[in-house]
């Protein structure tokens, strides 16, 4: 598989030419309690081929049998040992540096404190506890009091580790805080900047690699900043569909850290092979679709999602080259 500026190419459908999909839950496989279209009918059918499942969620609230309920419930079949928290990636985190039985003041649900508890340390909820860390994920009846609690143990020397440091958090409503603004309150209150178990940092993909013993694993998010910067951190390649957060034109302006290596609108693009723009004469070129930098303004022709990956590598390549490239001449793009 080779690419041009970052996109990899595959003569064969990704769900072949991979053993394992680690799916980013909200975007990817479901939007709020909504199904997203093709989601269901794309993972049966990789499944169905051979490839295994992990889904991997930065929220640390939930259990994951939680979770996988409410997948089996969208039609999307899930066993408990498929999900992968953050709640267990900071649990994991946390046994790198402390012993069996430490003390841990958790600020969050009941996701995190279970996954804490099962890594073999005690579970408490004041600073006067004397706890050895402090393990903070998000939980909608976070407030105050917990906060105030995480934060005079972090002032006292407990090692402070958070879940994922997502600012936003989408609801139904739209955006609400997410944890990293509620730890960025913690560290407002301390000035201590926590360690961090869940996406970008690529420590969930590598446990659930670990744990599915996969020799070919594919990341698969919406979000260029947590999902594909992971997947770009921990060394795997990550397919960027375009059912949530991160828009095509967010990909064409992606920094290196967060470009993903393969483009889809939506799961089915696990079903199929995928093209890589090749250079020709001046434009980069993917399919019917073309497009090139030129005096500092990106220029297209064609559409869908191929357009969306010459616009890519065009961008990209430029970007690389040190060539300016004004983002007014990049228009909002559908695949």
């Amino acid at each position: 598989m080779t690419g041009a500026a970052g996109l990899l190419a595959s003569d064969v459908p990704l769900a072949t030419a991979y053993d394992l999909a680690l799916v980013d839950l909200d975007g990817v496989a479901y939007k709020g309690h909504l199904p997203i279209e093709h989601a269901s009918a794309s993972l049966t059918a990789a499944r169905s081929g051979g490839m295994r499942l992990v889904f991997v969620t930065n929220n640390a609230s939930r259990e994951p049998e939680d979770v996988a309920g409410q997948l089996t419930g969208l039609d999307i079949p899930t066993d408990p040992a498929e999900v992968m928290t953050a709640a267990q990636a900071c649990a994991a985190l946390l046994t790198t540096r402390l012993d069996p039985g430490a003390k841990v003041l958790v600020v969050g649900g009941k996701g995190l404190v279970t996954a804490v508890r099962a890594a073999g340390f005690t579970v408490v909820t004041s600073a006067d506890d004397e706890p050895d860390a402090v393990a903070q994920g998000y939980a909608p009846e976070v407030g105050w009091t917990q906060l105030a609690e995480a934060a005079y143990a972090v002032n006292r020397g407990a090692w402070h580790v958070a879940s994922n440091l997502d600012l936003s958090l989408p609801t139904a409503r739209g955006f609400a805080p997410g944890n990293g603004a509620l730890v960025g309150a913690v560290r407002s209150a301390t000035g201590v900047v926590p360690d961090s178990a869940g996406k970008p940092s690529p420590t969930m993909y590598r446990l659930a690699v670990e744990r599915a013993e996969a020799g070919r694993p594919l990341v698969i998010g919406d979000r260029l900043d947590t999902d594909l910067a992971g997947a770009r951190g921990g060394g795997y390649p990550g397919l960027h569909v375009l059912t949530g957060v991160s828009t095509a034109r967010d990909a064409v302006l992606a920094v290196p850290g967060e470009r993903p290596s393969y483009l889809g609108a939506d799961l089915r693009a696990l079903l199929e092979p995928h093209a890589a723009p090749a250079l020709a004469d001046g434009w980069y070129v993917c399919g019917t679709a073309a497009a090139r930098v030129s005096d500092g303004e990106l220029r297209l022709d064609g559409a869908g999602i191929d357009l969306v990956r010459a616009a890519c590598a065009a961008a990209w390549a430029a970007v690389d080259a040190d060539e300016t490239l004004d983002p007014t001449t990049v228009p909002e793009l559908t695949a």
